[in-house]
């Protein structure tokens, strides 16, 4: 998602969510560094959290981060940082390096947009990581031997605009988003090829079939555990919302309805937009949205937010699956919570 969507943010927001320093381990180990802060507005939020729990920094510097992933069987977090076109990793034993760069574009030419690189990313069956290529408008998969195969590149015979997030069904269909962030003028791009910004499934056949077109901004995407719902974000400022779609037994959706619309806090001035998510095994929603991430029960009640006071991008389990990873702005995070993301 372009970062600046939301340029400023008010002052009693900000000084909610300024810096802090951790107190050092029992180890001696450095001081940790914190950003913003936690809100309960539920009292059952803080029962989800480890004690004393923190947004913790594990990097900074980076243009615009976005997708993390833990990679079990690496025992490493890799994340996206769009403008350069890289892939970063955090290694808890040697911190932050490059992991690979040139995956979300390819081409010889020079980009002339912001957002070359890739964006959301996660893994196959077979834990083989897999992309989404705003620069190259695909969805790729690293093989092992390293190589990219492309696995979707059109709809109907045209290109997608840029595809965003994605996740896994256990069917091995794979479900993503196609806004328009990753084209050089993005909705008014005159190398855009479809009409909309839609949600896709693309089948184990390698058919791809489209899901809905009616969210005007569709962004990060996710299932509940038992599968039954899939969660979409709309990041966009006008409507602001996080959707619910009922999965039929073909795997298409049923009607949405609106989970949550955050649109208010949007016109606060609270920086950022509905965007990546993570659920738990509690079927807690953990989506980050204006100035953080929201936590919500199945049903939309807001639990509560961890305040980065950033334009916050996505978020998800890792480590024993119950660390939730945050990437925000030109940060990556962690916090420690006490529930499990599904699939751990």
């Amino acid at each position: 998602m372009k970062r600046c969507l939301q340029a400023i943010a008010c002052l009693s927001f900000l000084v909610g969510a300024i810096l802090t320093t951790a107190q050092p381990a029992a180890h001696g180990a450095d001081k940790v560094k914190t950003i913003g802060s936690i809100e309960t507005i539920d009292p059952s939020f803080a029962k989800l959290l480890a004690p004393g729990a923190q947004i913790e920094v594990l990097g900074e510097g980076f243009d615009w981060t976005e997708g993390p992933l833990w990679v079990k069987s690496s025992g490493l977090l890799i994340f996206s940082d769009i403008p350069p076109n890289k892939i970063m990793k955090w290694d808890p034993k040697s911190g932050i390096s490059l992991f690979r760069d040139k995956v979300g574009y390819t081409g010889t030419a020079k980009f002339t947009g912001e957002e070359p690189g890739t964006n959301g990313l996660t893994l196959d069956s077979e834990g083989r990581i897999v992309a989404c290529c705003h620069g190259d408008r695909v969805i790729k998969r690293i093989e092992k031997d390293g190589t990219l195969k492309t696995l979707a590149d059109k709809y109907d015979g045209k290109r997608f605009n840029s595809p965003n997030d994605l996740v896994y069904q256990k069917s091995g269909d794979l479900y993503f988003t196609d806004p328009p962030y990753g084209l050089p003028q993005r909705e008014k791009d005159p190398g855009k090829e479809l009409d909309w910004f839609g949600v896709y499934r693309l089948g184990t056949d390698g058919k791809v079939t489209l899901l809905t077109k009616e969210l005007t901004r569709p962004n990060g995407i996710a299932f509940s555990p038992d599968e039954k719902t899939l969660y979409v974000a709309q990041s966009d400022p006008a409507a602001a919302i996080y959707k619910s779609f009922p999965v039929k037994a073909d795997g298409t959706l049923g009607e949405g309805k609106v989970l949550f619309d955050a649109t208010a806090w949007v016109k606060e001035g609270r920086p950022g937009l509905p965007d990546g998510m993570a659920v738990d095994q509690q079927g807690h929603l953990w989506a980050t949205g204006p100035g953080g991430v929201y936590c919500f029960t199945p049903e939309g009640k807001l639990l509560g937010r961890l305040n980065t006071g950033e334009r916050t991008a996505n978020c998800k389990f890792g480590d024993d699956g119950s660390t939730l990873y945050v990437c925000a702005d030109s940060y990556i995070c962690r916090v420690k919570t006490q529930v499990k993301g599904i699939g751990y």
